[in-house]
């Protein structure tokens, strides 16, 4: 899905691979907007959550995003995200959301709605933008010209989300965020093994600025 000249760079990886990191960095060093869809499915699930609409019904459930107006700043620098103009920037981080969003998330006709703005925001971003999910370098932007799939063992990224939460969860709940999420959300998004074309980047043992650098020498060559 590349726009004239504009540059988009996709990123996926599961939960705690730095994508989120690395993608707002990438963007601030490139001066590219930044996407980061996995807020669009959270503020989907806060939404839903927020009308006590049952999660086991898939036809409410859908029919409850595609009423929703979710609109979120593309700024690297400020990045915030409202539902039907209430902010939910901060709740849509809380335990409750991450137990839940897979639920939501995994409702085709959700992924349908969301996929179709997702593109939208794409299309609009004239400066070039970066985007990360789980599904950008295989359904969302397809086309990108910078597909990057961010991998890091599971020690790795159960302890950095860990720090991210600063002890907002225990041990069992950090757990069922980071590996539960990812086995729910790999049945209708593939971010374990890179698609064709796609660079995988082992984040393991690197530090946030040297995956910002890699991928920046990808889109060098852009």
């Amino acid at each position: 899905m590349q726009t004239g000249s504009a540059l988009i760079i996709a990123i996926d990886g599961p939960s705690g691979s730095g994508k989120s990191s690395a993608a707002k960095g990438v963007a601030q060093r490139l001066g590219l907007a930044y996407l980061d869809t996995g807020a669009m499915y959270r503020a989907a699930a806060w939404t839903v959550l927020q009308q006590g609409i049952a999660l086991t019904d898939p036809d409410a459930v859908a029919e409850a995003v595609r009423r929703a107006d979710i609109r979120l700043s593309t700024d690297p620098d400020a990045f915030t995200i409202s539902v039907d103009g209430t902010e939910v920037t901060r709740a849509i981080r809380e335990p409750r959301i991450s137990e839940q969003v897979s639920l939501v998330s995994t409702v085709p006709a959700v992924r349908e709605t969301l996929i179709a703005q997702q593109r939208e925001i794409i299309a609009g971003a004239a400066q070039g933008i970066v985007v990360e999910g789980r599904d950008i370098t295989t359904v969302v932007a397809p086309d990108a010209p910078v597909r990057v799939l961010l991998q890091a063992d599971p020690a790795a990224r159960l302890a950095r989300r860990g720090a991210d939460l600063a002890g907002a969860v225990n041990s069992a709940e950090l757990t069922d965020q980071v590996l539960r999420r990812d086995r729910d959300d790999a049945t209708v998004a593939a971010f374990e093994e890179p698609a064709p074309g796609v660079t995988l980047i082992d984040s393991t043992q690197l530090t946030l600025e040297q995956v910002i650098s890699r991928i920046c020498a990808l889109a060098e060559v852009h």
